[in-house]
This record gives C-alpha cells, sequence and structure tokens, in this order.
C-alpha cells in the first residue's frame, strides 16, 4: 500500500511527498481507517515505528476550519523535546492549510506560553502538567476539543502523571475521541481505558519485546567501567561509519562522568541531555545532533521516549537497562526508515542477568563478539566497583532492667546547690572583712 491508496486530503498528500514519505508502516496502514471511523482506539508499538504519523494523518486529514481557533485536537506526551518533535510534525503535515499548532511545556515561563495562545490554535500538543495548569486558569477553552491522544502512556505512569492524567480526563468534554499508544500494555493502562474509552479498539503493530528486524546487535564482556571508557574511545577512534550515535547510560551522573571523559579526547563533538541539563541546553544538543555537528550524544533514557532523530547510525548501551523493554526502546533510535543500524553493548559481569532477560523478552540471542586484542584493560575501579567488606557488628547485651540501676546519679559537691538566705551584714562582712555599718542620721 502507498499513502496514496489512504483517503487523504490533497493538502496532506502534497505535504506527505515533500516529506518524501511514500509507503505507510504497518501501524500506520491498521490504525489509519479505525481513526477515522471515530472509534477509540489503542495502539501498542515500539519506538520506531511511525506511530506519531499514525495518529497524525487520521485526525488531521478530519480537521475543520473553524473561525473561533480553539483546540480541536490535543496530544499529550510525556517530555518537552517530543512536544517540539509533535509540533514540527503537525506543521510539516499541514503546510498546505490553515490548521495552527501551539506547544506547551514545564520548565519554562507559564505566561509566555499564556501569550501564545491567546490568538488561538486548533491542535495542541502538551506536557500533562502545564497543560492542567494552563486549563485551570483559562489560558484556553476545552469545551472544543473533539479528539484526544495521549502518546507514550506507559511512559507517562513510569515518570508519575497519572494524577495529572485523570484530572485532564475530568476536565474534557465527555463526547470525545480517544486514542492511546503505548510500547508495553501496563495494568494501570487498562484501567484508564476501562474507565474512560468507549469499547476501545485494540491495533498491535509490534508486539511488546519485538526488536526491528533491520538492526545488527552485538555485545562484548568488559570487566569494568575504565575498561568501558577505554573501549568507547576505540569505536570513535577507529570506525568511520560513527557518524551519528546515542550513547545511553543509567544514571544522571554517569551521563556526566562519560561526557567529560569523552570531550578531553573529541573536544566539540560530544553532547550530552538528562532531565537535569536546562530546557535550551536540551534543544541546542538535539538541534546540534539533528545538524551533525555533534557526533554522539551521551543520554538517559529520557532520550528513548523523547526524541525523534532521523539516520541514528548506532545506539550504544553503555550500561544496560534495569528494564527489558527500555533496551528495546533504546536500539529502536537507529535503523528506522528501512535502513540498517547497529546496536552495541557493554557487559559486565553484573549485567550479564539483566542480558538474559532481554534476550527472552525478544526471543532472540544477542551476538557476544570478542573484545579487540589492542584495547587497554584498565584494572581501575570505580568506587561502585570495589569489593565491599563488610564488617561484623558486635552484639552488645542489653542488662536486664533490674540490673541497670536507677538512671540518676548524685551532683558532685561543687553543683550542689542549697538555697540560704544571705543577709546584708554577711554580705558586707565576706566583702570587706568587717561588719560594715552604715552612717547614723544627722
Amino acid at each position: 500500500m502507498k499513502f496514496t491508496d489512504l483517503k487523504l486530503n490533497k493538502s496532506i498528500q502534497n505535504a506527505l511527498a515533500d516529506l518524501g514519505y511514500e509507503t505507510p508502516t504497518p501501524i500506520q496502514e491498521k490504525v489509519f481507517s479505525v481513526v477515522m471511523s471515530g472509534a477509540d482506539v489503542c495502539g501498542i508499538a515500539q519506538t520506531g515505528t511511525g506511530k506519531t504519523l499514525a495518529y497524525l494523518l487520521p485526525l488531521i486529514n478530519q480537521w475543520k476550519f473553524s473561525k473561533e481557533r480553539i483546540p480541536q485536537i490535543l496530544v499529550l506526551v510525556p517530555t518537552r523535546e517530543l512536544v517540539t518533535q509533535v509540533v514540527e510534525t503537525v506543521r510539516s503535515l499541514s503546510a498546505y492549510s490553515e490548521l495552527v499548532v501551539t506547544g506547551v511545556y514545564g520548565g519554562t515561563n507559564i505566561n509566555t506560553q499564556r501569550i501564545a495562545l491567546q490568538p488561538g490554535c486548533d491542535v495542541l500538543v502538551a506536557t500533562p502538567g502545564r497543560f492542567y495548569d494552563l486549563a485551570v486558569t483559562n489560558a484556553f477553552k476545552t469545551r472544543g476539543l473533539k479528539k484526544l491522544v495521549i502518546d507514550e502512556v506507559d511512559e507517562m505512569l513510569n515518570l508519575g502523571f497519572r494524577p495529572q492524567l485523570l484530572n485532564i480526563l475530568d476536565l474534557l468534554p465527555a463526547k470525545r475521541q480517544n486514542l492511546l499508544f503505548s510500547a508495553t500494555l501496563l495494568e494501570e493502562v487498562n484501567q484508564l481505558m476501562n474507565q474512560f474509552f468507549q469499547h476501545p479498539v485494540m491495533i498491535e503493530a509490534a508486539p511488546a519485546g519485538t526488536p526491528v528486524e533491520n538492526i545488527l546487535q552485538t555485545a562484548f564482556e568488559v570487566p569494568n567501567f575504565n575498561t568501558k571508557i577505554n573501549f568507547l574511545k576505540l569505536l570513535f577512534r577507529e570506525d568511520a561509519s560513527m557518524t551519528k550515535v546515542l550513547v545511553f547510560v543509567d544514571t544522571k551522573k554517569l551521563a556526566d562522568t562519560v561526557y567529560e571523559s569523552m570531550e578531553q579526547d573529541f573536544p566539540g563533538v560530544i553532547g550530552v541531555i538528562h532531565s537535569n541539563k536546562e530546557q535550551n541546553f536540551r534543544f541546542q544538543t538535539v538541534k546540534n545532533f539533528k545538524e551533525g555537528i555533534s557526533r554522539a550524544v551521551i543520554a538517559t533514557d529520557i532520550v528513548a521516549r523523547g526524541i525523534d532523530i532521523a539516520e541514528v547510525t548506532h545506539v550504544i548501551n553503555f550500561d544496560l537497562p534495569p528494564v527489558p523493554e527500555h533496551y528495546i526502546h533504546r536500539i529502536g533510535r537507529t535503523g528506522r526508515a528501512d535502513k540498517k543500524g547497529i546496536a552495541i553493548s557493554f557487559i559486565t559481569e553484573k549485567e550479564k542477568d539483566a542480558l538474559k532477560e532481554i534476550q527472552k523478552l525478544m526471543k532472540l540471542e544477542v551476538a557476544l563478539e570478542t573484545l579487540p586484542a589492542h584495547l587497554v584493560i584498565s584494572d581501575e575501579l570505580t568506587e561502585d566497583e570495589m569489593p565491599k567488606v563488610h564488617m561484623k557488628e558486635p552484639m552488645v547485651k542489653i542488662p536486664k532492667k533490674e540490673e541497670r540501676g536507677p538512671a540518676f546519679h548524685e551532683k558532685s559537691a561543687k553543683n550542689l546547690k542549697v538555697n540560704k538566705r544571705v543577709s546584708q551584714k554577711e554580705k558586707m562582712k565576706k566583702k570587706y572583712g568587717k561588719p560594715k555599718k552604715r552612717p547614723g542620721k544627722k
């Protein structure tokens, strides 16, 4: 099937032609007719399967111009980066129409966003917290919302957005079409659907744990952190095909540590991004990576869901994620749009069990490769890698109550205080050594 086979408006077909899109992905093909029918939808699709276009195409296709300019379509996403990307995609698809899209998110001045909303918009893309803050202060009218999309709902729940989602669902008009997209069907997702959706149609394009087929996955057993750093530097020096690389680490602190080490050898071409970085810094890092200024970005899992970058050549798992599904999201950033991708994982002894869980989820074995002979194997351990010495704490026997004795003791002689009245005569005698008399009256 081609996009031209779908019943799309001429303006959208022209926009798709400009973008160079010809063939819909399985999720795009399956979702289109169901959304066009007006039914509620729950779409299960992995990162990299094209689900953003899957829900935007039918919604923009159904949109009708209104002079009132109040939001008709609401798209909720978990991160500010994803807000920006969905807004860009909407603008690309509506290049030949009068549709207006606005994006709002936390971490920036709310009054600036309130002013941006005053002229009105047709599509509103938002993070849950900022949408709710603006909605309850009447920054826009919710009565015109006919379509609701909750994208990456499992990630939203993981980030603690459940209370905001419930508040938002109570704010919106009861008569609306609901579209929910998730990589995994959690129990909490089921509860949301049962409470707020009307007989949703389940559409599964790539079951949870299904990796993208055109990604070559390999793993290397690496003894420690410093050897991982040495190996990462070696790969960057010797593999010229590593032009757009995402390096995933487990923690924000580790992301900064790896970045500082790599920046020493590759100044100006390495970026870092995580939730502690300021908004403008994060946007600039993504921009530099997209434009090829940066060769690599060191990132936490926020990027696996938060940004959409075309033509990522390699994904490197510096650490394996604690949740097996997150591995799928990570490697899904490469091997997109029918292009080949490479995913490399560094495995320490402690991470071998995590690798087994990932392979069990994918029902696929990741090939273990031999480390290069000229790689410098470090014997220097980090504080976290140092063997822990567990000292046995001596058990102190507490005496029985009757053996402890009283909980008080006599004061020393110098601390004893006796309330005794001293006369003026005695005070004078003590001070001058003899009685001191007042002079008589004349």
